[in-house]
Parts: C-alpha cells; structure tokens; sequence
C-alpha cells in the first residue's frame, strides 16, 4: 500500500497548498506543477499553467537555469507583475546524481514582511555584538597603543619597539619605577597582537597571599586542600589559553613557584595543584616589575634561569622626572578625564602651576601627577586650576626648589633665613600664579624688592 493513498494524499495535498508558493518544473523547463496560490499570484488557472514552459508564465524566471547548472538559489528577489516583490528559493531536484528539475518556493508573499525579519536579525547581531563588547572589557585589555599620552624622544622609542614586539609570540618584561604606566604597555602589546581577541588575563603577584598564588595561577582539582571548591577551579594560566597573560609585580613571585613557572614556560603545559592531569597551553606572557632584576638574581631572590627567559625582550619604562615636556599634555588629559568621570567643569590650569609641576620630581610618576589633578580639579569644580588647589602638593615642591636646604651638609644661621625667606618668595610667586605685584602684596614688600630677590635667590617659576 502506498504511504499517499487515502488520507495520506489528502495531508500532502494541503501540505503543498499551505506554503505561499509553490512551483515545479522538470529539467526541460516545463511546469509539472503549482498550487493554488502561486497561479492566483501569476493570474492563471492551476490546468492553464501545468505543461507550459515556465518562462511563458512567469518571464523573469531563472528555474531553467537552475535545472541546468543544479546550483541552488537561496533569497533570490524578483518581482511579480513588475510590481510585486518576492523572495524565492530556487532548487534542483536530483536524484542518483541526475537533475530531474527545479522546484521554487516563495517563503514570503510580501517583502515588508522580509525586512522586517531583516530588521529582527540585525537587532539580534548588534545585541550579540554589544555582548561580544562587553565579554571583551571583561576578559580582555582596556587599553590601546592610542591611549599612550606622550611623544617625547624617549616614549616613541618605547612606542616604537612595542609595536615592533607585539606581532610575535615573544616573552616581554616591562620594566619601570612604580606608577609609570607599565600595566597599559602590556594592554597595547594585547590588543596589538594577533591575540587581540582572544583572552587578556593579569594577576598581580604581590597582591596576593604567597600560600594562595600557586593555585591562582595553575589551578586546583577538587579536594586539592580544606575549602577547595567542588570540581575544581581552573587557574590564571588556563583561563589565559590561546590569549595572553599579565604577571604583574613578576619580582614578587616566591623562589619555590619560579621553578614551577620555568617549566611551565619551557614545557608549555601546567598541572593543576592536587592534579595529575597534564594540560597543554598556548599562552602569550608578559611581565611586569618595579625592581633591578638583576640585581633580585645577584642577590639569590630571583632564578637567573627564570630571568633570562621572562626577559626575552625589555621594555623599559622612563619615569615622569626624565621626561618632563610630557607633564603638560598629561594634565591636560586628567583634567579631560576627571571632568568626564566626576562632571566638573574644568578649563585649564595656570602656566605657574605647570611649571610647579616640571620642578617636582615625582617619585609616584604619572600615578601620582594623575590623583594630584584629579584632587585638585575635585576643589575646584570649575575653571582653571590655580595654586590654591594644590595645597597638598605645595610644601614637596619647595622642598624641590630649595636646592640650599637640600645640599646643605651644614647650614649656617644665615644659610636658614636665606632659604625661608626663598621658600616664602616662591611661596606667594606660586600663590599669585607669577604675579609679582600680586606677591609683592603677599609678602609685604615693595615690587622692586621682590624683584631683587628673586634676581638674587635665581628663582624661576
């Protein structure tokens, strides 16, 4: 008995009468057959049209084509009556290799009714995009070569080589006093890496317990120890596949886990704490320290096999002191950033205090300059930034311009009034923004005075 007999023919023929429109050929082009709502579409009677050359019908249509070279068209959009528009699948019917015919299906009877699935698709890609985004800031660097502020001499060396660097699968230790920006180096090499969309995973050395850091960066298996989480947890070093891996502080780490990190470097695989399941890795590291690691290794506190294959290329970072032309184009960037983040209003900052700045030697570096401004942009509010608003920073840099006080091995009672009545000039030089009438008044002295003790103490603000 056949499966179409009966009620079985009658399911089929309502099944082909249901889809919007339906037509078959076989491969000479001729229409074997179409349903009711194809031929209502094209004007014609179902027994008009079985028969014919499908071209006699519809004029426009390529299902001869597709019977001929039994390539598929999907979503193709034609028009019907030179004014309905349809999209229309177009298949080749085969069979032990041989094509028997096409068949051409109309999915959407209107095209309104295709964009606005279009429209659904597109919402759909940017949320999976905005998400995309979002695992990215998570998972990833935040910072780029772009957000580099500075273009002195010896930064776009620094620049220059962590461009040439980042390319390659290389280890890099980023070297540099604390606060000089170490941390975003490594951010840029990420994201200037083939590695960029994979994950970028840092760990600080220094800032976690020593009994906990081998299990944060290799991992544990369930029961590894008391408290240890059901299933395990994978480490910084698994999480970090395929990407790159930040050791921040590198200097930090204890002697007992750099043998530990050396093989993982030269076997390129980790077993987790309590496992003995070796696990393969592909991970790109980059290290980062504040201290003279040569100097750790001379003093038996660093392997100096470990050091010589985390130091496979250095970067090192000039601190704030060396490059002071930066100083200006780095306050105008907190300011930026700070008006941003807290919604102040702040314009500018006074050439004296600028200059104030260039005097200090700033043993935070770019860390400190950048909570220094955003301090003092916090009193302020509005407008530009004036001495008044670096309180905290005034008596340090005094102290920076009293090159007396600092030299002297043993001052006289006249070397000390020197240096206050030096350290009150610049005081109220500061306080009036270079203003020498303004600290003239300050100090209530007449101008001529004033302008003969800066002459004589060689101030220059």
């Amino acid at each position: 008995m056949s499966c179409f007999d009966g009620k079985y023919t009658s399911i089929l023929e309502s099944a082909l009468e249901t889809v919007d429109g339906l037509i078959i050929t076989d491969n000479e082009g001729k229409i074997v057959f179409l349903n009711k709502k194809y031929a209502e579409m094209m004007h014609v009677t179902v027994e008009d049209a079985v028969g014919r050359n499908v071209r006699e019908i519809i004029p426009q249509t390529r299902m001869d084509i597709v019977a001929k070279t039994g390539h598929a068209e999907i979503g193709s959009v034609h028009l019907i009556d030179s004014s309905t528009p349809v999209v229309c699948n177009r298949i080749p019917i085969k069979k032990d290799g041989q094509i028997l015919g096409c068949v051409a299906l109309t999915t959407f009877r209107k095209l309104d009714e295709v964009n606005g699935l279009l429209g659904e698709i597109e919402r759909l890609n940017f949320e999976i995009k905005q998400y995309k985004s979002e695992l990215g800031k998570l998972r990833g660097a935040k910072y780029s070569l772009e957000q580099i502020v500075g273009n002195s001499s010896l930064m776009q060396q620094v620049k220059n080589l962590l461009q040439k660097v980042a390319p390659s699968t290389l280890t890099v230790l980023i070297s540099g006093e604390t606060g000089t920006g170490k941390e975003l180096i490594s951010h840029a090499i990420h994201q200037l890496s083939p590695r960029r969309h994979k994950p970028f995973i840092r760990i600080n050395c220094a800032a976690i317990p020593k009994d906990l850091l081998e299990s944060e960066l290799f991992g544990y298996e369930e029961g590894a120890f008391t408290g240890a989480k059901k299933g395990g947890k994978p480490g910084k070093f698994e999480l970090a596949n395929e990407g790159t891996l930040l050791l921040d502080e590198i200097n930090e780490l204890p002697l007992y886990l750099q043998s530990k990190l050396l093989r993982v470097i030269q076997e390129k695989e980790i077993e987790r704490v309590g496992g003995v399941k070796t696990i393969e890795l592909d991970v790109r590291l980059v290290c980062t320290t504040n201290k003279n690691m040569l100097d750790l290794v001379r003093k038996g506190e660093f392997r100096q096999d470990l050091y010589y294959r985390v130091n496979v290329v250095e970067i090192n970072i000039p601190s704030l002191r060396e490059r002071t032309e930066e100083i200006e184009p780095l306050i105008d960037h907190f300011i930026a950033k700070v008006n941003r983040n807290h919604g102040l209003h702040i314009t500018g900052i006074h050439s004296g205090v600028v200059q104030l700045c260039r005097r200090y030697d700033w043993p935070g570096n770019i860390r400190e300059l950048e909570h220094v401004i955003e301090r003092a942009a916090v009193i302020a509010v509005s407008g530009k930034l004036g001495m008044e608003h670096f309180d905290y920073l005034l008596p340090r840099i005094l102290e920076a311009v009293s090159a007396d006080a600092r030299d002297a091995t043993g001052p006289s009672l006249e070397d000390a009034k020197e240096t206050a009545e030096k350290q009150a000039i610049v005081k109220a030089l500061l306080k009036a923004n270079g203003n020498k009438t303004l600290a003239a008044g300050e100090l209530n002295i007449h101008r001529t005075v004033l302008h003969s003790k800066i002459k004589k103490y060689g101030i220059v603000l």
